[in-house]
Protein backbone atom coordinates (compact mmCIF):
# COMPACT_ATOMS: atom_id res chain seq x y z
CA UNK A 1 0.00 0.00 0.00
CA UNK A 2 1.21 3.39 -0.78
CA UNK A 3 3.47 5.38 1.26
CA UNK A 4 1.46 8.60 0.87
CA UNK A 5 -2.35 6.91 0.69
CA UNK A 6 -5.12 8.97 1.86
CA UNK A 7 -7.00 6.48 2.23
CA UNK A 8 -9.15 4.92 5.88
CA UNK A 9 -9.10 1.66 5.43
CA UNK A 10 -7.88 -1.32 3.28
CA UNK A 11 -11.30 -1.60 1.79
CA UNK A 12 -11.59 1.81 0.08
CA UNK A 13 -7.88 1.38 -1.06
CA UNK A 14 -9.20 -1.71 -2.72
CA UNK A 15 -12.37 -0.16 -3.96
CA UNK A 16 -10.45 2.52 -5.79
CA UNK A 17 -7.17 0.55 -6.78
CA UNK A 18 -8.69 -2.77 -8.11
CA UNK A 19 -11.48 -1.31 -10.34
CA UNK A 20 -11.92 -4.56 -11.90
CA UNK A 21 -13.86 -5.99 -8.18
CA UNK A 22 -17.07 -4.81 -7.39
CA UNK A 23 -17.48 -3.42 -3.97
CA UNK A 24 -19.73 -6.55 -3.00
CA UNK A 25 -17.48 -8.90 -4.32
CA UNK A 26 -14.88 -7.17 -1.81
CA UNK A 27 -17.03 -7.73 0.97
CA UNK A 28 -17.63 -11.01 0.20
CA UNK A 29 -14.06 -11.36 -0.28
CA UNK A 30 -13.69 -9.72 3.16
CA UNK A 31 -16.23 -11.92 4.63
CA UNK A 32 -14.64 -14.99 3.91
CA UNK A 33 -10.97 -14.14 5.40
CA UNK A 34 -9.69 -14.36 1.89
CA UNK A 35 -8.09 -10.70 2.23
CA UNK A 36 -4.92 -11.06 4.53
CA UNK A 37 -1.85 -9.36 5.87
CA UNK A 38 0.81 -10.56 7.48
CA UNK A 39 -0.61 -11.47 10.52
CA UNK A 40 -3.76 -13.33 8.92
CA UNK A 41 -7.48 -12.35 7.37
CA UNK A 42 -8.71 -8.73 7.53
CA UNK A 43 -11.15 -7.34 8.37
CA UNK A 44 -13.71 -5.40 6.20
CA UNK A 45 -12.98 -2.45 8.46
CA UNK A 46 -9.22 -2.72 8.87
CA UNK A 47 -7.57 0.52 8.71
CA UNK A 48 -5.15 1.21 6.23
CA UNK A 49 -1.62 1.61 7.19
CA UNK A 50 1.30 3.08 4.28
CA UNK A 51 3.81 0.81 3.52
CA UNK A 52 2.06 -2.55 4.59
CA UNK A 53 1.38 -5.28 2.14
CA UNK A 54 -2.33 -7.06 1.76
CA UNK A 55 -2.64 -10.31 -0.53
CA UNK A 56 -5.47 -11.57 -1.90
CA UNK A 57 -6.35 -14.18 -5.15
CA UNK A 58 -8.60 -11.95 -7.85
CA UNK A 59 -11.51 -14.18 -9.19
CA UNK A 60 -10.28 -15.71 -12.41
CA UNK A 61 -12.01 -14.66 -15.46
CA UNK A 62 -14.53 -17.01 -17.59
CA UNK A 63 -12.22 -18.51 -20.35
CA UNK A 64 -13.77 -20.32 -23.53
CA UNK A 65 -11.33 -23.22 -23.82
CA UNK A 66 -9.05 -23.30 -26.05
CA UNK A 67 -10.01 -26.66 -28.23
CA UNK A 68 -6.57 -27.84 -29.10
CA UNK A 69 -3.90 -29.95 -27.40
CA UNK A 70 -0.35 -29.13 -26.74
CA UNK A 71 2.29 -31.84 -27.88
CA UNK A 72 5.52 -32.57 -26.28
CA UNK A 73 8.33 -32.79 -28.52
CA UNK A 74 10.75 -32.97 -25.50
CA UNK A 75 11.21 -33.92 -22.02
CA UNK A 76 13.81 -34.51 -19.74
CA UNK A 77 14.35 -33.11 -16.20
CA UNK A 78 15.81 -30.09 -17.38
CA UNK A 79 13.94 -28.46 -20.16
CA UNK A 80 9.98 -29.27 -22.12
CA UNK A 81 9.75 -28.22 -25.42
CA UNK A 82 6.46 -28.38 -26.55
CA UNK A 83 4.51 -27.84 -30.25
CA UNK A 84 2.05 -25.09 -29.27
CA UNK A 85 -1.52 -24.82 -31.06
CA UNK A 86 -2.37 -21.98 -32.74
CA UNK A 87 -4.64 -19.26 -30.16
CA UNK A 88 -2.95 -20.76 -26.59
CA UNK A 89 -1.48 -18.31 -24.85
CA UNK A 90 2.37 -19.06 -23.68
CA UNK A 91 1.76 -17.78 -20.41
CA UNK A 92 -1.47 -16.19 -18.46
CA UNK A 93 -2.29 -12.52 -19.46
CA UNK A 94 -5.32 -10.30 -19.67
CA UNK A 95 -8.49 -13.31 -19.73
CA UNK A 96 -6.17 -16.17 -20.96
CA UNK A 97 -4.96 -17.37 -17.33
CA UNK A 98 -6.14 -21.67 -17.47
CA UNK A 99 -6.33 -21.42 -20.98
CA UNK A 100 -2.17 -20.66 -21.36
CA UNK A 101 0.43 -23.46 -22.38
CA UNK A 102 2.38 -22.38 -19.17
CA UNK A 103 -0.60 -23.41 -16.85
CA UNK A 104 -2.12 -26.25 -18.93
CA UNK A 105 1.19 -27.97 -18.86
CA UNK A 106 2.23 -26.99 -15.06
CA UNK A 107 -0.99 -29.44 -14.19
CA UNK A 108 -0.70 -31.86 -16.78
CA UNK A 109 2.91 -32.90 -16.57
CA UNK A 110 2.82 -31.94 -12.24
CA UNK A 111 5.34 -29.57 -12.63
CA UNK A 112 5.07 -26.78 -10.75
CA UNK A 113 7.81 -24.67 -11.08
CA UNK A 114 7.38 -24.83 -15.29
CA UNK A 115 8.60 -21.42 -16.60
CA UNK A 116 8.92 -20.14 -20.62
CA UNK A 117 12.58 -19.47 -21.51
CA UNK A 118 11.07 -17.31 -24.36
CA UNK A 119 7.23 -16.74 -25.70
CA UNK A 120 5.51 -17.05 -28.99
CA UNK A 121 2.44 -14.63 -29.50
CA UNK A 122 -1.36 -16.86 -28.54
CA UNK A 123 -1.61 -16.63 -32.55
CA UNK A 124 1.33 -18.24 -33.56
CA UNK A 125 1.76 -22.23 -33.25
CA UNK A 126 4.98 -23.80 -32.78
CA UNK A 127 8.13 -24.50 -30.69
CA UNK A 128 7.81 -22.94 -27.21
CA UNK A 129 11.15 -24.55 -24.73
CA UNK A 130 10.16 -24.65 -21.13
CA UNK A 131 12.54 -24.93 -17.99
CA UNK A 132 11.87 -27.33 -15.12
CA UNK A 133 14.73 -27.11 -12.90
CA UNK A 134 14.39 -23.91 -11.38
CA UNK A 135 18.18 -23.50 -10.90
CA UNK A 136 18.68 -23.97 -14.87
CA UNK A 137 16.25 -20.63 -15.86
CA UNK A 138 18.30 -18.14 -16.32
CA UNK A 139 21.02 -19.99 -18.33
CA UNK A 140 18.16 -20.60 -20.79
CA UNK A 141 16.06 -17.59 -20.29
CA UNK A 142 19.69 -15.71 -21.50
CA UNK A 143 20.38 -17.76 -24.80
CA UNK A 144 17.11 -16.39 -25.76
CA UNK A 145 17.85 -12.60 -24.55
CA UNK A 146 21.63 -12.93 -25.88
CA UNK A 147 19.99 -14.02 -29.27
CA UNK A 148 22.03 -17.12 -29.50
CA UNK A 149 18.89 -19.50 -30.68
CA UNK A 150 19.11 -19.93 -34.13
CA UNK A 151 14.87 -19.82 -34.57
CA UNK A 152 13.37 -20.54 -37.92
CA UNK A 153 9.38 -19.73 -38.92
CA UNK A 154 7.23 -20.91 -41.96
CA UNK A 155 4.41 -18.96 -43.46
CA UNK A 156 1.91 -18.74 -45.81
CA UNK A 157 0.90 -15.59 -47.89
CA UNK A 158 0.22 -14.27 -50.90
CA UNK A 159 3.11 -14.91 -53.83
CA UNK A 160 5.45 -12.57 -54.42
CA UNK A 161 7.55 -11.07 -57.46
CA UNK A 162 10.66 -10.24 -55.23
CA UNK A 163 13.95 -11.60 -55.78
CA UNK A 164 14.34 -13.65 -53.06
CA UNK A 165 15.95 -14.22 -50.46
CA UNK A 166 15.20 -10.91 -49.21
CA UNK A 167 16.30 -9.12 -45.75
CA UNK A 168 14.34 -6.60 -44.20
CA UNK A 169 15.39 -3.97 -41.27
CA UNK A 170 12.85 -1.47 -40.03
CA UNK A 171 12.46 -0.06 -36.78
CA UNK A 172 9.49 -1.36 -34.98
CA UNK A 173 7.84 0.18 -31.79
CA UNK A 174 5.15 -0.38 -29.71
CA UNK A 175 2.71 1.99 -27.60
CA UNK A 176 1.37 1.40 -24.09
CA UNK A 177 -2.33 0.35 -24.07
CA UNK A 178 -2.11 -0.59 -27.63
CA UNK A 179 -2.25 -5.00 -28.93
CA UNK A 180 -0.45 -3.72 -32.40
CA UNK A 181 2.94 -2.25 -33.39
CA UNK A 182 4.07 -0.61 -35.98
CA UNK A 183 7.10 0.51 -38.39
CA UNK A 184 8.49 4.25 -37.98
CA UNK A 185 11.37 5.97 -39.07
CA UNK A 186 15.23 5.70 -37.15
CA UNK A 187 17.72 3.40 -36.40
CA UNK A 188 16.50 -0.36 -37.13
CA UNK A 189 16.19 -2.53 -34.52
CA UNK A 190 14.57 -5.20 -36.28
CA UNK A 191 16.02 -7.80 -38.97
CA UNK A 192 14.34 -10.93 -41.12
CA UNK A 193 15.79 -12.92 -43.72
CA UNK A 194 12.90 -14.36 -45.98
CA UNK A 195 13.10 -17.20 -48.12
CA UNK A 196 10.25 -17.96 -50.42
CA UNK A 197 10.29 -22.10 -50.80
CA UNK A 198 7.18 -22.60 -53.14
CA UNK A 199 4.58 -21.15 -54.93
CA UNK A 200 0.75 -23.15 -55.47
CA UNK A 201 -2.46 -21.32 -56.09
CA UNK A 202 -1.52 -17.90 -55.62
CA UNK A 203 0.27 -18.73 -52.73
CA UNK A 204 3.93 -18.72 -50.76
CA UNK A 205 5.57 -21.20 -48.63
CA UNK A 206 7.96 -18.46 -47.26
CA UNK A 207 10.78 -19.67 -44.52
CA UNK A 208 11.90 -16.64 -42.08
CA UNK A 209 15.13 -16.44 -40.04
CA UNK A 210 14.31 -13.27 -37.28
CA UNK A 211 17.62 -12.06 -36.27
CA UNK A 212 15.79 -10.07 -33.39
CA UNK A 213 12.72 -10.38 -31.69
CA UNK A 214 10.49 -7.53 -31.62
CA UNK A 215 6.82 -8.05 -31.21
CA UNK A 216 5.22 -8.96 -34.16
CA UNK A 217 8.55 -8.37 -36.42
CA UNK A 218 7.58 -11.06 -38.35
CA UNK A 219 4.25 -10.29 -39.13
CA UNK A 220 4.70 -6.75 -39.92
CA UNK A 221 7.88 -7.69 -42.04
CA UNK A 222 5.83 -10.10 -44.25
CA UNK A 223 3.33 -6.81 -44.17
CA UNK A 224 5.68 -4.45 -45.52
CA UNK A 225 6.31 -6.94 -48.93
CA UNK A 226 2.93 -6.74 -49.38
CA UNK A 227 2.27 -10.04 -48.74
CA UNK A 228 0.83 -10.30 -45.17
CA UNK A 229 0.51 -13.34 -43.80
CA UNK A 230 -3.20 -15.44 -44.16
CA UNK A 231 -5.02 -15.47 -41.43
CA UNK A 232 -3.71 -11.88 -39.95
CA UNK A 233 -5.96 -10.27 -37.76
CA UNK A 234 -3.96 -7.17 -37.08
CA UNK A 235 -1.85 -6.48 -40.20
CA UNK A 236 -2.80 -4.37 -42.20
CA UNK A 237 -5.54 -3.73 -40.67
CA UNK A 238 -7.55 -5.08 -37.63
CA UNK A 239 -10.41 -7.51 -38.63
CA UNK A 240 -12.09 -7.72 -34.92
CA UNK A 241 -12.09 -11.25 -34.45
CA UNK A 242 -13.84 -12.60 -31.62
CA UNK A 243 -11.35 -13.88 -28.60
CA UNK A 244 -13.08 -17.24 -29.34
CA UNK A 245 -13.20 -17.46 -32.85
CA UNK A 246 -11.05 -20.20 -33.24
CA UNK A 247 -11.26 -20.60 -37.10
CA UNK A 248 -8.59 -19.15 -39.57
CA UNK A 249 -5.41 -19.20 -38.05
CA UNK A 250 -2.86 -16.74 -38.35
CA UNK A 251 -0.27 -19.16 -40.42
CA UNK A 252 2.74 -18.71 -39.13
CA UNK A 253 4.65 -21.59 -37.53
CA UNK A 254 7.82 -21.52 -35.25
CA UNK A 255 9.17 -24.60 -36.85
CA UNK A 256 12.83 -24.77 -35.53
CA UNK A 257 14.84 -24.15 -32.57
CA UNK A 258 18.77 -25.13 -32.87
CA UNK A 259 21.44 -23.68 -29.93
CA UNK A 260 24.20 -24.78 -27.81
CA UNK A 261 22.59 -26.20 -24.73
CA UNK A 262 24.20 -24.22 -21.82
CA UNK A 263 23.89 -27.26 -19.36
CA UNK A 264 25.76 -29.92 -21.40
CA UNK A 265 27.24 -28.16 -23.80
CA UNK A 266 25.85 -30.17 -26.51
CA UNK A 267 23.74 -28.85 -29.69
CA UNK A 268 20.04 -29.34 -29.97
CA UNK A 269 18.05 -29.01 -32.39
CA UNK A 270 14.11 -29.37 -32.18
CA UNK A 271 11.09 -29.61 -35.23
CA UNK A 272 7.72 -28.89 -35.19
CA UNK A 273 5.28 -31.54 -36.45
CA UNK A 274 2.71 -28.71 -37.49
CA UNK A 275 2.01 -28.17 -40.92
CA UNK A 276 0.13 -24.92 -41.72
CA UNK A 277 -3.71 -25.30 -42.61
CA UNK A 278 -3.45 -22.87 -45.41
CA UNK A 279 -0.75 -25.02 -47.72
CA UNK A 280 -2.08 -28.63 -46.82
CA UNK A 281 -5.32 -27.10 -48.69
CA UNK A 282 -3.33 -25.75 -51.56
CA UNK A 283 -1.89 -29.44 -51.87
CA UNK A 284 -5.34 -31.27 -51.32
CA UNK A 285 -6.95 -28.74 -54.22
CA UNK A 286 -7.37 -31.01 -57.52
CA UNK A 287 -5.10 -29.88 -60.30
Amino acid sequence: MPEDGHWTTVRTFLSDSQGRISGARLDEMFAAGEIVDMFGPLSVDAPYIPGEAVWFHRDLPDETPVPFDISVVHRDETIVVVDKPHFLSTIPRGGHVLESALVRLRRDLALPFLVPAHRLDRVTAGLVLFVADPKARGAYQSLFQDRKVRKTYEAVAASSNHDFPVTIESRIVTEKGTFDAREADGEPNAKTVVELLDVREGLGRYRLHPHTGRTHQLRLHMNSLGTPIVGDDLYPEPTGRAIDDFTDPLQLLASELEFVDPVSGATRRFETGRTLQAWDETNESPS
